[in-house]
């Protein structure tokens, strides 16, 4: 069978793939599996500072691959929906920085992805429809309303309406648009700027907000206050504050 998903380092930057552009990246039991291996396996290599995740050809993703439910019966597709869940949590639960660069449709699972990831950048053409019900199932209802608000949530599962680039910045689907022919370079260059931050405070500042929005903002402060702990224990805020440091009395020289 061919791979669904192609993984690819280089200096410290993962480029996970969606490679089923003939059936527009739709997602299917095997993608379900090879993503969450991918990022099981990202998780764990130290190598990796920043994971990007696009799709191949003109379109993120489709949904899902309805075709593959013909002839099963409920238990497989209770089975196949687990496979979705776990999948979008191995994005989620990555320790690294992830980012989704996003083009043409994103459909109800590509939502989904480009949810779990920490945040997106899109083509500035690009439409996200959430057509769960329309298509006689459930799905969707978790990951969209913790990011725009119940009701609204509630009225693009309800209506099946496209949403808009510049409604998808607006509600913070998205954080920045781009022309088609730069999304990749512009991925790029934000997994730079990323990578120039520790590692360690990175991953503990994702963490401490991760764990924070799920709870109230005193018990959001003591999350933090665990994090500062850690770094404090890991010893790379010594050097940060000699970076600091160094480029206040650059700056200060060049006045």
């Amino acid at each position: 069978m061919t791979s669904r998903v192609h993984v690819e380092v280089s200096g410290g930057t993962a480029h996970v793939e969606l490679t089923r552009p003939e059936a527009r990246n739709a997602v299917d039991l095997p993608m379900c599996l090879e993503l969450r291996a991918a990022f099981e396996d990202l998780d764990a290599d130290e190598s990796v500072r920043v994971v990007l995740l696009s799709g191949r050809g003109p379109v993120f993703c489709a949904g899902a691959d309805l075709k593959e439910r013909t002839g099963r019966d409920a238990a497989w597709v209770r089975r196949r929906r687990q496979a979705s869940f776990a999948a979008y949590a191995a994005v989620e639960a990555c320790s690294r920085p992830v980012v989704a660069l996003l083009q043409g449709t994103v459909v109800g699972s590509g939502g989904e992805l480009a949810l779990a990831a920490d945040f997106a950048l899109a083509t500035d053409d690009v439409t996200f429809r959430f057509p769960e019900p329309h298509w006689g199932t459930v799905g969707a209802t978790q990951r969209l309303q913790r990011a725009i608000g119940r009701r609204r949530a509630k009225e693009l599962l309800y209506t099946n309406r496209p949403m808009s680039a510049c409604e998808a910045v607006d509600l913070g689907v998205v954080s920045k648009l781009v022309p088609a022919a730069d999304l990749v370079t512009a991925g790029f260059d934000t997994a730079a700027r990323i990578a120039k931050a520790p590692p360690a405070a990175i991953a503990l500042t994702k963490r401490a907000i991760d764990l924070g929005a799920e709870t109230d903002l005193d018990r959001g402060i003591r999350i933090e206050m665990a994090a500062i702990e850690q770094n404090l224990a890991d010893g790379d805020w010594q050097a940060g504050v000699s970076r600091f440091r160094e480029q206040h009395d650059t700056q200060k020289g060049r006045r």
